[in-house]
């Protein structure tokens, strides 16, 4: 698989234009990290910037002879080039639009892309490492085809399904409930238990930002995992949360009740905690609304079936007393690993996430 990195106007700049919103990485050091993250996902990469608007339709056109996949940051052409959508939508090639900053909470001219809908997926607000979002994105695309199912009137109320057997994961992604992560956080997880011949969903909600926050985003994800399980006539449930995501699941499986499985990996498990240690600068909080958090605190109001809860010793974004508050007052089985982190659960090689699908398994 070969992927084409594509850069708009100004992005030559990078490093010196507004570090403070851009960030300090240069664009040689840019394409060089890309080149780099591609390879640890076995794939090879190319890239080309360019401040003309013709010049990016014509590698665009070129991009049919080769590559398979396109990550573009259009930059300003973004908000006008109806042009750069007609051409991604004339060479058929999958194309994640990228952007550094937040650009919905920029101005409001900024939050308009006539890009996006010629694009397969959009990410926005992670820095330079949405990039390496997207890569992964297109890398899971290619591998493992996903069927997008909506749920509700909203565009962000969907799910991609990788259809399999009568078990059914759920996978609930985190990002402290904000809009600027998504449901692509565990794609290459999908994939890997798709690959298992489970039947996937990996849902989208309504996040804090976008319409979402308590109680909205819980009845989204309680809503999708019906319809989900509806879709391939599931027999078993599984849902399995990462972050803020491992709240949801463990809240959504309290609802769903029976032997449904919740599995939290590095998980806000305890709200009440959350909101008083002001976690993820306050998220809980915006989450919540001002809400009482008793009511939306897996560890007040656990679900009735099997829960796993999965955590590293060194969590440095939800420590690992978010585990073992839960564990203290509720039946669970922990799976604690020395001084691992947020992150590792989402690398499908990682031992953090092939040991909670070997207890999946083996129940």
């Amino acid at each position: 698989m070969r992927i084409l990195l594509l850069n708009g106007p100004n992005l030559n700049l990078l490093g010196t234009r507004r570090p403070e919103v851009y960030g300090p990485m240069t664009l040689t050091e840019l394409e060089a990290q890309f080149a780099a993250w591609a390879a640890d996902l076995a794939v090879s990469t190319v890239a080309f910037q360019s401040n003309h608007e013709g010049a990016l339709i014509d590698r665009i056109h070129e991009a049919r002879a080769d590559v398979d996949a396109m990550v573009f940051n259009p930059g300003a052409f973004t908000h006008t080039s109806y042009a750069l959508h007609d051409a991604i939508e004339a060479v058929e090639i999958p194309t994640v639009e990228v952007h550094i900053s937040n650009v919905e909470e920029r101005e409001e001219w900024r939050r308009r892309s006539v890009i996006a809908p010629a694009a397969v997926h959009r990410i926005y607000g992670r820095g330079t490492d949405g990039y390496r979002w997207a890569l992964r994105h297109l890398v899971g695309r290619a591998s493992s085809p996903a069927e997008r199912i909506p749920y509700g009137p909203d565009s962000e109320q969907f799910f991609e399904l990788r259809r399999g057997g009568t078990r059914l994961a759920v996978l609930i992604h985190g990002g402290f409930w904000r809009h600027t992560w998504a449901f692509d956080t565990l794609d290459l997880n999908a994939v890997d238990l798709s690959r298992r011949g489970w039947s996937v969903a990996s849902l989208e909600y309504r996040r804090v930002g976008n319409g979402g926050g308590w109680p909205v985003t819980r009845a989204d994800v309680l809503t999708a995992t019906n319809a989900a399980a509806e879709a391939v006539a599931a027999d078993s449930i599984v849902l399995i949360g990462h972050s803020a995501g491992g709240q949801l699941a463990l809240e959504v499986a309290s609802e769903l009740g029976g032997e449904t499985i919740a599995v939290s990996m590095g998980g806000v498990n305890d709200m009440v905690l959350a909101v008083e240690q002001r976690l993820g600068d306050g998220a809980a909080i915006d989450y919540l609304g001002g809400a009482d958090p008793a009511p939306a605190c897996p560890t007040r109001h656990p679900p009735p079936g099997p829960v796993v809860i999965a955590h590293g010793t060194d969590d440095d974004r939800v420590p690992f007393a978010y585990a073992e508050r839960y564990v203290e007052s509720n039946p669970a089985r922990l799976l604690a690993t020395q001084g691992g982190d947020h992150f590792r659960f989402l690398d499908p090689d990682d031992p953090m996430w092939t040991g909670i699908v070997e207890a999946l398994e083996s129940t």
